[in-house]
């Protein structure tokens, strides 16, 4: 029963409870959390990990004018029941539902929209400084994982608000027992003790005097963080000019509240370190929390997914030729940027450890990393997401591509990606890859042709990259042999020499160069309209000779993708046939100038009209002007 739960509505009915209800509302809060996942799907261990915190925040900090800023957004499903979305959790991340991260424009009480990792201290900071330039007394908190403190975006606002003069705390969740393992009532104790008003008060008032003197100043700012140092990891933060408070119990909700009422009476800039439990309170996220980060639907008595699947998806198919192609060259390296189990890269890891480098939440330094490595002989394969290869374009442009330099990218969840929404759809790779020079990009059709065109891209002497759908891939049949396909060579699939289609009135012959996943929904349409179809396979270089094949013999070219229309492969078709000097009537089918919601990925194509319906359709209607 969720008594206490349902009586909150938001936060005002939250600073009502004492704390012994504080206590039965977090149980209860868990417990919710686990039996509302189970029936939607999405982030769980995170989310258990940051109940009592959530709680804490809310009861002590004057939501939402005083402003709490997520990283990443993973873990804010209690932040999200607790502000009055109790009842929309059950739509969670379906079409119309609440997104499953912090969206500005979904509550007042999401102050910056987040899903990719590590901003929060920077946009908590932005927000310090314009409460100081209106004068307001609002207190600004950032709450960052150990795992997105591995970007150098968080030490570079860390390093910038250490120079501040505003109020800002940052909060470090650390759930890895990455930082610091000695969690207990001594530091619970010390915490307490330095984030209260009389340490703070002492310690600004001498600040004051030996200011007067600077060299015993500088001895005594060394002094004080070598002796919090013998008891706290700290020394690094005090360094960049925060007072560091912790580590303390993230789950000790009396803790959690006394020190964070304490810090809130606090100028300046305060960093606090708590230490939680990934999947805390439901013991399959707690022995597995890499398992429960993201899931499906699953049985809440004994966390049992209902969704198994026999068809393996295009991660799975990477992460087998990762492993055949190692077997057969010392030379190849895989590198994640802390996407090992998401990118497919488990079996690597296992069997070659010392050919794999996860580089933590810091796709910057995988590309720099990947080149230095090619400078020196190996071969390096970057396995990321398409959304997150968009962090690290300098690098890839800069570092890799002028330097033409011999790496391989594996670019996972390319397209739009389901539920997760805008913030990780990889609507725009074909788009922001096309235009950089010495790129090869390659999208497969299928799984089998996924892993040819690794291998493609693996033997070639340059850079090289294979983007590919999120999800369970079509079913083909696939060749374990390490074959490669001829470069920037498209193949008709499907041909007609028949003028009259069977649609009403049409007796134009139609050519569909489809490129990657839209291959399947091409020839569906194609049987219709009694159109010739034809993978294209590669994006950069296009296979020209095809293209003036096909515009020789049909009327209407129509190309379809999922990516981008501005700058992506349809644009390119386009390009290609003004050098040309082609003047065939085409279309260009693909994601429109907008940034596409959440939702089932079958629907969302739909409604993009990239289903085999809204190609008959729109062809149709360019059909009519032609």
């Amino acid at each position: 029963m969720s008594v206490l739960l349902n009586s909150i509505n938001s936060p005002d009915d939250l600073r009502k409870l004492n704390r012994d209800e504080l206590a039965t509302l977090a149980s209860e809060l868990r417990a919710f959390l686990v039996e509302s996942v189970s029936k939607t799907g999405g982030h769980l261990a995170s989310n258990l990990g940051v109940v009592e915190l959530t709680i804490a925040l809310h009861s002590v900090f004057n939501t939402p004018d005083d402003r709490i800023v997520w990283d990443v957004g993973h873990q804010t499903y209690p932040h999200k029941i607790l502000t009055g979305r109790r009842e929309a959790m059950t739509n969670l991340r379906k079409p119309n539902g609440i997104a499953g991260f912090p969206r500005r424009s979904e509550s007042e009480y999401d102050t910056f929209g987040t899903g990719h990792s590590s901003t929060s201290i920077s946009a908590a900071l932005g927000m310090a400084i314009a409460a100081k330039q209106a004068g307001l007394e609002r207190r600004c908190v950032a709450i960052i994982g150990d795992g997105a403190m591995t970007a150098g975006m968080a030490f570079e606002a860390l390093n910038n608000a250490g120079d501040m003069d505003a109020n800002l705390l940052v909060i470090l969740n650390d759930n890895d027992m990455s930082i610091s393992n000695n969690v207990g009532a001594l530091n619970n104790y010390l915490a307490r003790l330095l984030s209260g008003r009389f340490y703070d008060s002492v310690r600004q008032s001498g600040k004051k005097m030996l200011g007067l003197v600077p060299p015993v100043k500088e001895f005594a700012k060394r002094a004080e963080e070598h002796a919090k140092g013998m008891v706290t990891p700290g020394t690094l933060f005090e360094e960049l000019g925060f007072n560091y408070i912790g580590p303390i119990d993230g789950h000790d909700l009396p803790v959690l509240l006394d020190t964070l009422s304490n810090i809130r009476e606090l100028k300046g800039m305060q960093f606090l370190h708590i230490v939680t439990q990934k999947g805390k309170g439901f013991e399959p996220a707690e022995d597995d929390p890499n398992k429960y980060h993201g899931v499906s639907k699953f049985d809440p008595c004994n966390g049992v997914s209902h969704s198994p699947t026999s068809t393996k998806n295009y991660t799975q198919v990477f992460g087998d030729w990762l492993v055949d192609m190692a077997d057969s060259d010392e030379k190849l390296i895989g590198i994640t940027p802390a996407m090992c189990d998401g990118s497919g890269l488990n079996a690597f890891a296992e069997k070659h450890p010392s050919r794999y480098f996860d580089v933590g939440i810091a796709e910057q330094h995988a590309l720099t990393f990947a080149a230095g490595m090619a400078c020196d002989g190996l071969k390096p394969v970057v396995a990321i997401y398409s959304t997150f290869l968009q962090r690290a374009y300098d690098q890839l442009i800069h570092d890799i591509a002028l330097q033409n330099l011999d790496v391989l990218f594996a670019i996972d969840r390319a397209g739009l990606v389901g539920a997760d929404g805008p913030t990780h759809a990889g609507s725009y790779d074909l788009s922001y890859l096309r235009c950089i020079p010495n790129m090869v990009i390659m999208a497969p059709s299928d799984e089998n042709e996924c892993r040819q065109m690794l291998t493609t891209g693996y033997y070639y002497q340059g850079v090289a990259a294979v983007r590919y759908p999120r999800g369970a891939g079509t079913g083909a049949t696939i060749n374990t042999a390490l074959k490669t396909l001829p470069i920037g060579k498209g193949t008709i699939i499907k041909n007609t020499s028949a003028r009259q289609s069977t649609v009403k009135d049409v007796s134009k012959k139609i050519a569909i160069l489809a490129f990657g996943s839209m291959l399947a929904p091409a020839l569906q349409a194609s049987l219709t309209l009694d159109a010739t179809v034809a993978n294209m396979r590669f994006v950069k270089p296009l296979d020209i000779d095809l293209i003036m094949q096909i515009a020789s013999s049909h009327d209407l070219i129509v190309t379809i993708e999922e990516n981008a229309l501005m700058g992506g492969a349809g644009a390119a078709v386009l390009e290609a046939m003004q050098m040309l000097n082609l003047t065939n009537p085409t279309l260009c089918l693909g994601l429109p100038d907008t940034f596409i919601e959440h939702g089932v990925h079958e629907t969302m194509l739909a409604e993009c009209g990239l289903d085999s319906v809204g190609i008959i359709k729109s062809i149709q209607q360019k059909l009519k002007f032609i």
